[in-house]
């Protein structure tokens, strides 16, 4: 076995789009059911979370669109990657996210997904989706927050 001062930590992934497209809002961490070849897949970064989401399936959290590779070295068994895939959650978390979303105007959304011990466990959101307007003001703050950053810099 590999010495853990030699080995390079596992990824972590983020998904870009979710905090672009929507306003997060809780976060909760939930595990993912995965197989053997999809692990392994995730543990060589061929994971892409960007059109992912989360919908309530007989009252189980599934995800949708998470694209995981097939494995290189697997065979005949591989995992389609387009597989939906379960999450864990206890039942308090389900019953919570469960009725915010049937508030109305919610969604849930991956954002992260990432090992924790030998687990893999994703990060999801209870998110509102942001409107056109929304999204430009949040461009034209992240532009003055440079401008202000840059000005500090070159003063000091």
């Amino acid at each position: 076995m590999a010495s853990s001062k030699h080995s390079k930590p596992p990824p972590d992934f983020r998904n870009a789009k979710a905090g672009r497209d929507y306003f997060l809002e809780q976060r909760f961490e939930a595990g993912v059911a995965l197989t053997g070849t999809e692990i392994k897949a995730v543990r060589n970064g061929r994971v892409n979370l960007a059109d992912s989401f989360v919908r309530i399936d007989q009252g189980r959290p599934v995800l949708y669109h998470m694209h995981i590779s097939e494995y290189d070295f697997g065979n005949q068994n591989n995992h389609h990657p387009y597989r939906p895939r379960l999450l864990l959650l206890n039942k308090r978390e389900i019953r919570k996210i469960t009725g915010e979303i049937q508030s109305g105007g919610y969604t849930i959304v991956p954002t992260r997904l990432y090992f924790k011990g030998a687990l893999a466990k994703v990060e999801i959101a209870i998110a509102k989706g942001k409107q056109h307007q929304d999204k430009r003001q949040d461009m034209k703050r992240r532009d003055d927050d440079l401008e202000i950053r840059r000005a500090l810099r070159h003063r000091a």
